[in-house]
C-alpha cells in the first residue's frame, strides 16, 4: 500500500473517504460513489445518489466544497430529459450542501448509473475516523434503517411508489447537521451506514478500533413497513452476504431473526454511526435535537473480546 507523509487517512481500514494534508491547517477529503436507480423518479434518484456521495465527507468531519458528476447512461434507449432530471436532482443536493459541481464525466452504458466524486476540507487535527472508538463509548445512529427493504419492495411492486415517501425523505436528508452536532460535542469515531448495513459498518469500527461493538437491536429506529416487509423475506440479499462474512465474529443474543437480518441489510444514504464518550451522550443528543436530527442511542463499545460485534 502506498505511503506518503501527507496521507492522513488511506484505504487500510475501509474508511469512508481518503484524507490528504495540503497545509498545516487544511486537509482535503476525497470520495467517490455511484449506483443504479433505486426509485423511478429521476430527480429523486439524482438527489439520493448525491446525498449518498456527500455523506462520506460528513462522516470524516469534513465540509464538501466541490463535486464531479459521474454518469453512465443508455442514450440510444432513453431520452436525454431523464438524464437532465437526474443531474438536476444531484445539483440541488450539492447546492444544499454549500458545495459546487465543477464538471464530470459520462459514458454510454446499458444501465443508468449516477453519483459524485466529492472533495471536502477538514482541519488535519480534527479528522474523524472509524478507528477511534473506546471502551465505554455510547453508539448513536442518526437515521432509521430500512431503505434497502423498502426500495426492494417497490421494485418487486409489493408496495406503491407513494409508500416510499418516508424512505426517500431519509435518503435525501444530508448528514450535514448530524456532522455539525458531533463536531460541536467531540466524538471518538464515526462512519456512515451504506452498502454493508448497520452490522457491516459497525464491524469496520470494531476492527479499526480494536474493540467490540454491542448493538441493542430493539433500540435501532426502523422506517415504517420495513420490519413487516423483512419478515416476508423482502431484503436486498446483502443481509445474507454480510452475516456470512461476519461469521463467528458476530455474536447474536437477539431472538428476533428478522430484525438481525434487517440490521445486516444494505442501506443507501444512511445515517452516521457515532461513537463517543458516554459522559458526552446527553450533550450530543441535545445538539441533535436542536438540529432536528432523529438520533438514537443504539449500543455501546466494550473492551475487545473474541467477537467483534454482539447483537442483543
Amino acid at each position: 500500500m502506498q505511503q506518503h507523509p501527507n496521507l492522513i487517512v488511506g484505504p487500510e481500514h475501509f474508511e469512508d473517504a481518503g484524507v490528504y494534508r495540503v497545509s498545516a491547517d487544511t486537509a482535503i477529503v476525497q470520495t467517490v460513489d455511484f449506483f443504479p436507480p433505486l426509485v423511478d423518479d429521476p430527480v429523486a434518484f439524482g438527489r439520493i445518489a448525491a446525498t449518498n456521495s456527500l455523506s462520506d465527507v460528513y462522516a470524516m468531519g469534513g465540509t464538501p466544497i466541490t463535486a464531479l458528476n459521474i454518469v453512465g447512461f443508455p442514450d440510444k434507449e432513453l431520452p436525454g430529459e431523464i438524464l437532465n432530471a437526474i443531474l438536476r436532482g444531484g445539483a440541488e443536493q450539492v447546492a444544499a450542501a454549500g458545495a459546487v459541481i465543477v464538471g464530470g464525466h459520462s459514458v454510454r452504458d446499458a444501465e443508468i448509473k449516477y453519483g459524485l466524486a466529492v472533495t471536502g476540507t477538514v482541519h488535519p487535527d480534527r479528522v474523524v475516523t472509524n478507528g477511534g472508538a473506546q471502551p465505554g463509548d455510547a453508539l448513536v445512529l442518526t437515521k432509521p434503517i430500512g431503505s434497502g427493504t423498502l426500495t426492494s419492495a417497490a421494485k418487486r411492486e409489493l408496495i406503491a411508489e407513494s409508500d416510499l415517501s418516508e424512505c426517500i425523505a431519509v435518503m435525501t436528508t444530508l448528514n450535514r447537521d448530524a456532522c455539525a452536532a458531533m463536531l460541536a460535542v467531540g466524538v471518538n469515531a464515526c462512519t456512515d451506514i451504506t452498502g454493508f448495513g448497520l452490522l457491516g459498518h459497525a464491524f469496520e469500527v470494531a476492527e479499526a478500533s480494536g474493540v467490540t461493538v454491542e448493538i441493542e437491536a430493539g433500540a435501532v429506529p426502523l422506517m415504517q413497513q420495513a420490519y413487516d416487509l423483512a419478515k416476508q423475506g423482502v431484503l436486498t440479499r446483502t443481509d445474507k452476504a454480510t452475516l456470512a462474512f461476519l461469521g463467528e465474529r458476530l455474536e447474536v443474543a437477539c431472538a428476533d431473526e428478522t430484525l438481525v437480518h434487517l440490521l445486516a441489510d444494505a442501506q443507501t444514504s444512511g445515517g452516521l454511526l457515532i461513537s463517543l464518550a458516554a459522559d458526552r451522550l446527553d450533550a450530543l443528543m441535545l445538539e441533535m435535537q436542536q438540529r432536528q436530527v432523529p438520533a438514537k442511542c443504539v449500543g455501546q463499545v466494550v473492551p475487545r473480546t473474541q467477537r467483534s460485534i454482539r447483537v442483543r
